[in-house]
């Protein structure tokens, strides 16, 4: 049942996922293309010298980019099972209901996992061969709350799919929208060194919220 739970989900996912990977690492290449034209106009020492001293990364263009891919992955996913009335037919299949749902979502965070693990390694490669193993480590931790933000806004957009009242819909948005905000709050690189445990139990908290909607769904609250 599992297999088919997965292959469910990529029949959903397999025309939209080549269209975000191309968009997310088509805008990282761009993204060190600039650094890479900088590089050759004044050299790699005075982008040490920027780095350093106006505490920049280059890689700001990719801030939002991960926050997209999840919002986009999970209205893909999620979208189709309350607009032509599958979460039904979903939750009477001979499996346990709520390992049917994390199932689904995991199917999405592997996938997100993934793609952000291949941006990571285009940044490490192009930065460990440019500049010192802490600059190198300084882009990779400022970039990291971004990919958090990306696991959490898709956990948070299935909640809010699979919520069956536009109510609560909206009362959940508002709340998704302060949730990842604290992952945007600040642009020093490196500023969320030292909030890791929190940005783990945000995204672990969120594992579960879509289970609160499939439980409303089930007691038959609906517009």
């Amino acid at each position: 049942m599992k297999k088919a739970i997965f292959y469910k989900e990529w029949i959903k996912m397999h025309a939209f996922l080549p269209i975000m990977a191309v968009a997310l690492l088509g805008f990282t290449a761009y993204a060190l293309l600039r650094i890479n034209r900088a590089v050759t106009l004044k050299g790699a020492a005075h982008l040490w010298q920027i780095m350093l001293d106006k505490e920049v990364v280059f890689i700001e263009i990719l801030r939002f980019l991960p926050a997209i891919a999840g919002l986009l992955l999970a209205l893909v996913q999620f979208i189709p099972e309350m607009s032509h009335k599958r979460l039904k037919l979903t939750l009477h299949l001979p499996f346990p209901q709520r390992a049917m749902i994390l199932w689904m979502t995991s199917t999405g965070l592997v996938t997100l996992t993934a793609l952000f693990a291949l941006q990571a390694l285009m940044l490490w490669g192009y930065f460990h061969h440019l500049t010192a193993a802490e600059l190198t480590s300084r882009a990779l931790l400022t970039a990291l709350p971004w990919w958090f933000a990306g696991l959490t806004l898709y956990q948070l957009t299935a909640w809010i799919c699979l919520e069956p009242t536009w109510y609560r819909r909206v009362i959940n948005m508002l709340i998704s929208a302060g949730i990842v905000r604290m992952f945007f709050m600040s642009d020093v690189p490196q500023a969320y060194d030292g909030m890791w445990v929190y940005m783990i139990i945000l995204l672990a908290g969120s594992l579960f919220l879509p289970l609160l909607s499939v439980h409303r769904f089930k007691q038959g609250c609906q517009d």
